[in-house]
């Protein structure tokens, strides 16, 4: 059976969101993606104190500049398709109100008939935490342990009942209520973030970072479920961060997913193999326009598909 293809959605400065977040969620549905995908960059610090991913010396790349609010372009998507699953990759939800974010997306839930897959994470920038988290950098795990625990009461029956550390409902009405149990997904590249997800998640979000360091995660992770005594399968959805370009990417060290359309294909294809469940190609850092990436993003799944991907 083909592996699950999704498309990111145009989020970056040079798009027109009022139009082109619902003309590309709309093509992606036709040309048959099966999800679509936002992520999550808050500010662009200028100059930045803290390099890339938090390493030092590294900078932040132009395309985060202005950067469209995640869950605002998902519910233009949603109004504008039917089918395609709407998922974020991720949330860094240790940015958000934990109450408040759970309702907003069991409300997206509850509009789009059970759509929502929610991908969180903790983040990586210092400024953005110093702008909106709700919790210092440094708790930015507790957060996240308490957004999840929080989603989950929220999610689940009436009344609620929630005590926690920035969280407290006493025994409420909230809703509305997802279509149905939204699955959390969280990208856990740690020892302990690992054990977060076995314990707390439903399923994997990695990088494309390669197809050998990929599989290596991957048994990694499930050799801490089996550790832990979970069963139950994790399903996993891999981001494919693709530059596009019109010619092949010349040179010994490609990095994964740039180049071509045929290159990127070949990079799907390699990880398509390790077993996963689905693989979200963000192809908007190198489409001049909506016109492009709806043309890329076509051939992509028409050569992917073909390859057997």
């Amino acid at each position: 059976m083909p592996i699950s293809l999704g498309l990111g959605l145009p989020q970056m400065r040079w798009y027109d969101l009022g139009k082109d977040v619902a003309d590309v969620a709309r093509a992606a549905e036709r040309i048959g993606y099966e999800s679509l995908w936002v992520s999550e960059r808050a500010l662009f610090p200028e100059p930045a104190a803290q390099g890339l991913y938090g390493m030092q010396g590294v900078p932040w790349p132009d395309h985060y500049r202005s950067m469209a609010e995640p869950l605002v372009v998902l519910t233009l998507a949603a109004a504008a398709t039917e089918r395609a699953r709407l998922g974020t990759s991720v949330l860094v939800a240790p940015l958000h109100v934990p109450f408040q974010l759970a309702k907003s997306l069991a409300t997206l839930d509850a509009a789009s008939g059970g759509r929502v897959v929610a991908g969180l994470g903790t983040g990586w920038s210092y400024e953005e935490y110093a702008a909106s988290s709700v919790r210092p950098f440094e708790k930015r795990g507790q957060a996240l342990d308490e957004q999840i625990a929080v989603c989950r009461a929220v999610w689940g029956p009436d009344p609620v009942s929630y005590e926690g550390s920035l969280t407290r409902i006493a025994s409420a009405v909230v809703g509305p209520k997802p279509a149905r149990p939204i699955p959390i997904l969280l990208p856990a590249t740690s020892g302990k973030a690992r054990r977060r997800l076995v314990d707390h998640a439903d399923g994997w979000i990695p990088v494309g970072v390669g197809a050998e360091a990929v599989a290596a995660q991957w048994r990694e992770l499930r050799d801490v479920a089996a550790e832990r005594g979970r069963t139950e399968p994790i399903p996993s959805v891999l981001r494919a961060n693709a530059r596009y370009s019109a010619k092949p990417y010349d040179g010994p060290d490609r990095p994964p997913f740039h180049g071509s359309v045929d290159q990127i294909v070949e990079d799907l294809a390699a990880h398509a193999a390790i077993g996963l469940d689905e693989i979200l190609v963000d192809l908007q850092t190198r489409t001049r326009d909506a016109q492009e990436l709806k043309a890329v993003a076509a051939e992509v799944y028409e050569k992917a598909r073909a390859a057997g991907v």
